[in-house]
């Protein structure tokens, strides 16, 4: 048995269709971005655009989720988006403790409650 399995068909589907066409784009973002100014008003609208998806994403997951996130009780996605978002907040605007602080409350939720 290889790494591949028998078939790596699948796998090179993956890289020539998922991989290569996000990366092309991500190098030729850090070549173009270089030069640019942070303050700028173009790169400001880029972020505002990216901080409204972002939040769309959030609010769409903790009131119309999928999956296994559905289980959950409405009351707890939404205590967890005020928890992540008050980590966000007080942590100097950390991302990742905000997502962080969120999971875990969605993690310790579900294992108080039972749901797998």
């Amino acid at each position: 048995m290889t790494l591949f399995g028998s078939d790596p068909t699948p796998y090179i589907a993956l890289l020539l269709v998922g991989v290569l066409p996000s990366e092309i784009w991500r190098w030729m973002a850090l070549v173009v971005g270089r030069g640019l100014d942070e303050t700028s008003e173009i790169l400001v609208w880029v972020r505002a655009v990216a901080t409204a998806t972002l939040a769309a994403v959030v609010a769409k997951l903790a009131f119309f989720p999928g999956g296994a996130l559905a289980d959950l009780p409405t009351g707890w996605r939404i205590a967890a988006f005020v928890v992540g978002l008050t980590a966000y907040a007080v942590g100097r605007k950390s991302v990742l403790l905000g997502v962080l602080s969120a999971e875990a409350v969605i993690v310790g939720a579900s294992l108080w409650l039972g749901i797998r």
